[in-house]
């Protein structure tokens, strides 16, 4: 997955936006301004938001999935793209990312965001 695959794959979901808080080499996507997503744009990897269980599981069955770079470990993820995990799979994990932000969001946003307003 490259970086404009990543980013069509991350604004085709519902309320996110981009922007550089950063620095204009990390690229931020956001829910309903929460960060679900980073990357740099040169880099080969992504961080994000993981289920703490999960996030233990990935990174023992996967080398291309580290604690969080700069990001609290236990629920951030760096996922590198270069390596053996398949598209498929780097979709469920930004797809979980969305979620569990998502799912964080105050009931009546989510109600908003759902019905396309």
């Amino acid at each position: 997955m490259n970086i404009e695959e990543l980013r069509d794959y991350c604004l085709g979901k519902p309320a996110v936006t981009e922007s550089f808080p950063f620095g204009e080499d990390t690229l931020v996507f956001k829910v309903a301004g929460k960060v679900f997503l980073l990357t740099g744009l040169d880099s080969p990897s992504f961080n994000v938001k993981c289920d703490p269980e999960w996030a233990v599981e990935l990174r023992e069955q996967y080398s291309e999935v580290l604690p969080g770079f700069h990001m609290n470990k236990k629920h951030w993820n760096t996922v590198h793209t270069d390596g053996a995990l398949t598209n498929k799979q780097l979709r469920e994990m930004i797809d979980h990312s969305y979620n569990l932000v998502f799912a964080s969001l105050p009931k009546k946003l989510q109600a908003e965001i759902n019905n396309g307003n």
